[in-house]
């Protein structure tokens, strides 16, 4: 995610001493000692709090709307679809599957090991930090969340101040339903936050923005903290000529506009040619015009920008270019209107930083290669986009680029399925979650080899001295490919 729609800033730990009485260091000590008295390991302990991560959502859910109404404009169906019903999938297939991604997993063993038990344990790092985003504030929190209790772990849980009226909700109400020895809720801005990296971690997860994401590695780095960065970026979207321009008008504006622009997977910008725009265009006005009405500004279903600072940069952006759309924006309400962008140049600062709001940039290339050129040159994206009638051509844009997720033929609603993991890759990120994978991020994936105690002679070929026929015994051994499974 971008600084826009990521975690709160963060102050660098290393731009200046820490003054005063430390104020996180009784709560870190009491959550580390509560994680190495082992409470959290059995899998009851874990389904417990995973049960009552539930019950917060059900018994709150009121609470939880209201807030989201207050911090981005979201209707109670938005935050059910965007926020509230994944968490709650999340809590259940996590339920549904703990003693199953618990379970050790049984390793292959060689000739020299055919009597031992090879298998990997599933541990828990011990105290993790997660650190929370603005632009879907419930989700991004809760879903690291579950995957951190379900792997056993204490953990210190960030959300962000700038979704004021969510951060209150969880700092109120969701510590009553954890287990206080094992959870801590942490607030503040960047220079708590600041404070908060100088400490020693088990484990961090942080969505936010790049630059925020390198102050928290270079904090990590001091204590060799092992990290999950959830990024962002400008994600592509190339339409090829051979589209139905109304399908594609209706689905990019759908994962376009959605949470006002504010989402970390949807298109930054799209690419096609001139033809491609002259087509798309009326189709585009077309579909936001049904969806939202002839005065988007009015309707229920379209958000608003989270804070003042972000409209104003929003706004500057409608410079760039020319407004093929919309363009409208009032600073009273935080409102921007859908807005798609033409003769953009890439040097503009539209096409230099994720927008991160209602605004669609069109650039014109002359076919698939040089989309394909024009996306390979920048940095590596969180998601990709393409949409062509032609498997070929999606098959060729998904063969020769890199990003995180791939999607041909429609919007993020991969991030609806739990079976694939979700991160960046480069300067999107490092690291995976959703479902089982966030169930392994948080887990040490520790090797196990248990050997008898007897049986010495068998040993014997071991060790030295190697005579000849032993020699070519142990190369033959190590150099078989015959293994098995115990």
């Amino acid at each position: 995610m971008s600084e826009k729609g990521g975690g709160s800033a963060v102050k660098d730990p290393g731009a200046e001493p820490t003054l005063g009485t430390d104020p996180f260091e009784d709560t870190l000590r009491r959550l580390r000692e509560a994680f190495h008295s082992g409470c959290t390991r059995p899998a009851e302990f874990r389904a417990e709090q995973l049960q009552a991560l539930g019950r917060f959502l059900q018994e709150n859910k009121q609470l939880l709307h209201d807030a989201l109404a207050q911090d981005l404009h979201k209707s109670a169906f938005d935050s059910d679809i965007s926020e509230l019903i994944i968490c709650q999938n999340e809590i259940n297939l996590a339920l549904q599957n703990l003693q199953a991604w618990m379970k050790d997993e049984p390793g292959s063993t060689n000739w020299f090991t055919k009597l031992d038990s090879a298998f990997i344990r599933k541990e828990p790092f011990g105290l993790v930090l997660i650190i929370a985003p603005w632009n879907y504030p419930v989700n991004l929190t809760l879903v690291p969340l579950v995957g951190a209790l379900a792997a056993g772990n204490c953990v210190v849980l960030k959300p962000s101040e700038i979704s004021r009226g969510t951060e209150k909700v969880l700092a109120e109400v969701l510590p009553k339903y954890l287990d206080q020895r094992c959870f801590a809720m942490v607030l503040g801005g960047p220079e708590e936050t600041g404070q908060l990296l100088e400490h020693k971690f088990d484990y961090i997860f942080f969505t936010g923005s790049p630059r925020v994401g390198k102050i928290v590695m270079t904090a990590a780095t001091k204590h060799l903290t092992p990290v999950t960065l959830e990024l962002g970026g400008k994600n592509p979207c190339y339409v090829d000529d051979d589209c139905d321009p109304q399908i594609v008008a209706n689905r990019v504006a759908w994962f376009r506009y959605f949470n006002a622009g504010q989402t970390c997977v949807a298109p930054d910008y799209l690419l096609c040619s001139p033809e491609m725009q002259e087509r798309l265009l009326p189709a585009l006005q077309s579909t936001i015009t049904r969806f939202y009405g002839d005065d988007p500004q009015s309707s229920p279903n379209l958000g608003r920008i989270i804070n003042q600072k972000h409209f104003q940069r929003l706004r500057a952006l409608l410079g760039c270019g020319r407004v093929a759309i919309g363009g409208q924006s009032d600073e009273r309400d935080r409102y921007i209107a859908p807005t798609v962008l033409v003769d953009v140049q890439e040097t503009e600062p539209v096409m230099q930083e994720e927008i991160f709001g209602p605004i669609l940039p069109i650039m014109n290339v002359r076919g698939l290669d040089e989309a394909i050129e024009f996306i390979n040159r920048r940095e590596k994206p969180l998601a990709l986009y393409a949409f062509s009638n032609s498997s070929q051509v999606v098959n060729q844009m998904l063969e020769q680029t890199s990003s995180g997720s791939f999607v041909g033929n429609d919007g993020f609603i991969h991030m609806t399925l739990s079976s694939l993991p979700f991160g960046g890759v480069g300067h999107s990120g490092m690291g995976r979650y959703h479902g089982k994978f966030t169930f392994d991020t948080f887990s040490h994936h520790r090797a196990c080899l248990l050997c008898p105690a007897g049986l010495e002679k068998l040993n014997n070929i071991r060790y030295p001295p190697y005579s000849d026929r032993v020699q070519q015994l142990v190369h033959w051994v190590l150099g078989s490919q015959s293994c098995t499974i115990l």
